[in-house]
């Protein structure tokens, strides 16, 4: 069996249903076309494209999840089709694509078994397409959900991996991935190593030229940098006490401040962890308008991240019970994770 059959056969095990999935997803596999053409690779484009926008600015719950799941089992159907060699390198970028952004949105509601099979999918095409672009996305997202999950050696494997051939990489994409490797780090308590890393993400930072990034890249901007930096500092800021917090707060006031209505979920979730870095290290009263402002940013999310997130403002609210507004906070965000 080779790998593109093998590659199919393990999609299929992508994700469980739910109950309404039978009135969203045919129940018997549409049919397999004879060979690949340009239309399948237009079309898995176009779904990549759709669902990327769709998931941040949504989440990855409800419709977005079936709609991801159903993507990506027939992207890994398609590998086992005859596909004309002038158009394998092609075929194969469309479905690494498809990967990583239905990956993304199962990352974001705790399907981590699946998102995990759909990176390491995009990961195997990437690598066979010899797509470094998208290899290096596909080892980043592998970090992060290693980090989001608290496997932060696996995380900082997975940065280090994507960052082989960096002379092949945009100035953007070794920002991602130094900050990648700064998230693993704060999750290890290593306060010189995180530093380090951070200081080597701005210097790709300061080096970025959009217009040599990829179309999928547009999205790692300054908001975005600052708030995934600021991440990484606060580990370090909730974890050791004698840490200054102040840089991660500015960094994500920044990515508050930049981040624009196509990307509510990062926007609400840097907005709730300032709201709870605040809570726990800075002002409370100052920490309840934040987080009711984080509320009202994620109004309507269907991000089991940013629910987590959430959760954690609650805990840290709830070390000051008698403060005024704490109260009323807790009970909007137990009725916010409840929904």
């Amino acid at each position: 069996m080779d790998r593109r059959t093998l590659l199919a056969l393990g999609g299929l095990a992508i994700a469980a249903p739910l109950d309404l999935a039978r009135l969203l997803i045919p129940t018997t596999p549409a049919p397999l076309p004879v060979r690949i053409t340009p239309t399948e690779i237009r079309r898995l484009q176009d779904i990549a494209h759709g669902l990327h926008s769709w998931d941040n600015r949504h989440g990855g719950g409800g419709l977005i999840s079936q709609l991801s799941a159903a993507s990506i089992q027939w992207a890994i159907r398609l590998l086992s089709v005859d596909c004309p060699p002038q158009l394998r390198s092609a075929f194969l970028a469309a479905v690494a694509r498809l990967g990583l952004v239905a990956g993304a949105s199962q990352f974001d509601i705790h399907q981590h078994e699946e998102a995990r099979l759909a990176f390491k999918v995009a990961v195997e095409c990437a690598e066979e397409g010899k797509h470094w672009h998208l290899r290096a996305k596909g080892y980043s997202f592998l970090a992060r959900q290693a980090a989001w999950t608290g496997d932060a050696d696996d995380a900082l494997t997975h940065a280090e991996k994507g960052l082989v051939r960096s002379d092949r990489l945009t100035a953007t994409e070794r920002a991602m991935l130094h900050t990648a490797r700064a998230r693993a780090f704060g999750k290890l308590r290593d306060v010189q190593e995180t530093l380090a890393a951070i200081g080597a993400a701005d210097d790709a930072f300061a080096q970025r030229r959009p217009e040599e990034d990829p179309p999928w890249m547009a999205y790692y901007d300054e908001a975005q940098h600052n708030g995934d930096t600021a991440h990484a500092l606060f580990d370090l800021a909730v974890g050791i006490d004698t840490h200054d917090p102040a840089e991660a707060v500015t960094r994500f006031q920044h990515a508050v401040q930049g981040h624009g209505p196509g990307f509510a979920r990062s926007k609400a979730m840097s907005c709730t962890k300032l709201a709870s870095l605040v809570m726990y290290r800075g002002d409370p009263s100052e920490a309840v308008a934040l987080g009711n402002t984080a509320l009202d940013l994620g109004a309507g999310l269907t991000s089991l991240r940013a629910a987590d997130d959430l959760r954690e403002l609650g805990r840290f609210a709830g070390r000051h019970p008698r403060l005024p507004g704490t109260a009323i906070l807790r009970e909007r965000i137990a009725a916010t994770v409840h929904a």
